[in-house]
């Protein structure tokens, strides 16, 4: 997708009014192609060319640009993101930025693997208290009115919130750089890739109740760094009026 990015690619509209460009769909093709080429037995579920071998139980789940909007504007915040499933499980994930050479890997029961001039701290850092967090989400246009005044209680006991980011701020998560990504309106290809990332460096990913993802879920993802966050990320999210 490289040789399409900051050159005014056109933008399309799909039904939900999100965009989509010629670089989704010809690295979605790309990347079905070489996996069905090496593993025909797998499944593949993409989020522009929807779902092949569904009996399969791999699974290989992709979103070509997670970010779209940032990609059509010249932001370098989108990503490419890839997962593999067992059954509905998150194994792998794959979070990879192709302008930066950042690359992000996680897989279950393993450390995140980063490859790319990342800097800093490998893994999430500690941060057990709401009030020293980073927040981060990516528009408050995905936030549903209903999720609008929930988020915004959480967002009132962190030490700072920020806009912006799609997949790269999970990848800034898994870096010890945020502590907390709360966002809604979020499809299986939009969190198994990050789910696995995350986990993988150490953090934790789950609904707004601290349950599993699932696939059939409402859409809301909750990350955070430092698992000792999640009681009260949730806490903040579901009983506001409880906590002091």
């Amino acid at each position: 997708m490289r040789p399409f990015f900051r050159v005014g690619v056109a933008a399309d509209s799909k039904s939900d009014r999100s965009p989509v460009t010629i670089a989704d769909r010809t690295a979605e093709l790309a990347m079905r192609a070489v996996l069905s080429e090496r593993l025909p037995d797998h499944g593949i579920l993409g989020e522009e060319f929807g779902l092949e071998r569904p009996d399969a139980r791999y699974r290989w789940v992709l979103d070509p640009i997670d970010g779209t909007r940032a990609f059509i504007t010249g932001r370098p915040t989108f990503g490419i993101l890839v997962a593999l499933l067992c059954g509905d499980e998150p194994i792998l994930g794959v979070i990879d930025q192709p302008v930066t050479g950042e690359r992000w890997i996680g897989a279950k029961g393993r450390t995140t693997v980063f490859r790319g001039n990342m800097g800093g701290r490998l893994g999430c850092r500690p941060c057990p208290s709401l009030a020293h967090a980073e927040l981060s989400c990516t528009s408050p246009e995905m936030l549903s009115a209903s999720d609008t005044p929930r988020w915004q209680h959480l967002a009132a006991r962190v030490r700072r919130n920020y806009w912006g980011g799609d997949c790269y701020a999970y990848g800034l998560l898994a870096l010890g750089q945020i502590d907390i990504i709360a966002e809604s309106d979020m499809k299986i290809w939009d969190w198994a890739p990050l789910a696995a990332v995350v986990e993988g460096a150490g953090g934790r990913v789950t609904d707004w109740n601290g349950a599993p993802l699932r696939p059939d879920g409402d859409g809301r993802v909750l990350a955070v760094g430092d698992p000792a966050l999640l009681p009260l990320a949730v806490a903040a999210l579901n009983n506001p009026s409880g906590l002091t």
